[in-house]
C-alpha cells in the first residue's frame, strides 16, 4: 500500500513526504524538478518525469503497488498566472485531469487534492469558511477552483473519492532542518524577512500601507508546514477509512499584519529589518483568516505550531542554507 505524491519535491510536498515515511508509509514521488528539489526527498523514491505522462504514471501505480495519491504538483506564482494563463491552465488543469483518468484507469479511487485559499477571492467576512461562494480573483485560484469542481465530477460519475485542503500561509519548516523553503523566485513573506536579515536583499518592500486593519497593512493566516503535513495524512487517512469527498480549511484562525511578522522576526533575530513601503497589489485582500472548525471536529487536527515556532524553524533552515539546496 504505497502512497504516490505528485510534486513530493517541493516545499509543502516534501515535508508531506517526510512525515509520511516518519508514520511507517511507503512513498514514492513524481517529481518533474521544474521548481523542486531532488534533495528535498527523503526516505522514498523520486521518479523525475510529468503527471500528465499515463504510461509513467501506470507504470508506477504497478511497480510500487500504489493504492492512493496526495496531489501537490501545480504552478502557483499569483502574479504569473495573471501574465501566462494558458500554463496554469495547462499545468494545473490540463494536466491534472490526465492524472486523474491515469489513477482512475488504474483502479485508484482515493486522492488528496493541495488546493488553497485564493479560491475565495476576498471574502467580506472573516473567519472564512469552507461554504462561502467562491470568487477567485487570479487565475491561480481559478485553477484550484476548477479541479475542485471536476474532483466533485468525477466522484458522481466515476466514484474517485477526494479531500481538497485549502491551505492558507504555509511557513516554517522541518524542526530538524534538513528540509525547508526553497523558492526561486521567492514571494512569500518570512523566507523573504529573513533573506533580508542574511544580507541576501537590501531591503523588504511592503506592499501597501493604507488597508482597513489596525496598523494599515494586511493580515493574513500563517500555518507551519508540518502542520499542514499532518492535516495531509489525516485527510488520507480519512479516505482510507471510507470518509466520503469533502473540502477543509487548513490555518491557524489567527491572523498577524505584515507590520507584526516583521516586529516578530526582528525581535526574534535582534535587529532591525530595512523596509520601505511600496503601493499595494491589486487585489489583495484586507484580511483572510481560515475558520478550521471544520476540520478540527472531522479529523482531530489542529495547529501544533505557534507563530514562533514558525519563525524559529524557518530561520534555522535559512541560516543554515542560505543558498537553499544548491550548497
Amino acid at each position: 500500500m504505497t502512497v504516490l505524491v505528485t510534486g513530493g519535491a517541493g516545499y509543502i510536498g516534501s515535508h508531506t513526504v517526510r512525515a509520511l515515511v516518519d508514520k511507517g508509509r511507503s512513498v514514492v514521488v513524481l517529481d518533474n524538478l521544474q521548481k523542486g528539489h531532488k534533495q528535498a526527498v527523503k526516505g522514498a523514491d523520486l521518479v523525475i518525469g510529468d503527471i500528465s505522462n499515463e504510461e509513467l504514471v501506470t507504470e508506477i501505480i504497478k511497480k510500487y503497488d500504489v493504492t492512493s495519491v496526495i496531489h501537490f504538483a501545480a504552478d502557483s506564482l499569483v502574479e504569473e498566472s495573471m501574465m501566462e494563463p494558458r500554463k496554469y491552465y495547462h499545468n494545473n488543469v490540463i494536466k491534472t485531469i490526465k492524472l486523474l483518468d491515469a489513477i482512475l484507469k488504474n483502479s485508484i479511487n482515493k486522492i488528496v487534492f493541495s488546493s488553497t485559499a485564493a479560491v475565495y477571492g476576498s471574502p467580506k467576512e472573516v473567519p472564512i469558511q469552507e461554504n462561502i461562494e467562491l470568487k477567485p480573483t487570479n487565475v491561480y485560484g481559478r485553477t484550484k477552483r476548477m479541479i475542485e469542481n471536476v474532483l466533485e465530477d468525477y466522484d458522481m460519475a466515476y466514484g474517485l473519492k477526494y479531500i481538497a485542503l485549502r491551505y492558507f500561509n504555509a511557513a516554517g519548516a522541518c524542526v530538524t532542518g534538513e528540509i525547508g523553503e526553497d523558492h526561486s523566485p521567492e514571494s512569500h513573506l518570512i523566507p523573504i524577512i529573513l533573506q533580508v536579515a542574511l544580507g541576501k536583499r537590501d531591503k523588504l518592500i511592503i506592499y501597501g500601507n493604507d488597508y482597513h486593519t489596525k496598523d494599515g497593512t494586511c493580515i493574513r493566516d500563517y500555518v507551519h508546514v508540518s502542520d499542514l503535513a499532518e492535516a495531509h495524512i489525516l485527510a488520507l487517512e480519512a479516505l482510507e477509512g471510507g470518509k466520503d469527498s469533502t473540502i477543509y480549511n487548513v490555518g491557524n484562525g489567527k491572523g498577524f499584519s505584515v507590520k507584526e511578522i516583521v516586529l516578530e522576526i526582528e525581535k526574534f533575530i535582534g535587529k532591525e529589518i530595512p523596509k520601505e513601503i511600496s503601493l499595494r497589489r491589486p487585489g489583495d485582500p484586507d484580511i483572510l483568516i481560515a475558520s478550521i472548525e471544520k476540520i478540527k471536529k472531522e479529523l482531530g487536527w489542529h495547529p501544533k505550531y505557534t507563530l514562533y515556532d514558525i519563525i524559529e524553524t524557518a530561520w534555522r533552515w535559512h541560516n543554515s542554507h542560505p543558498q537553499g539546496f544548491e550548497e
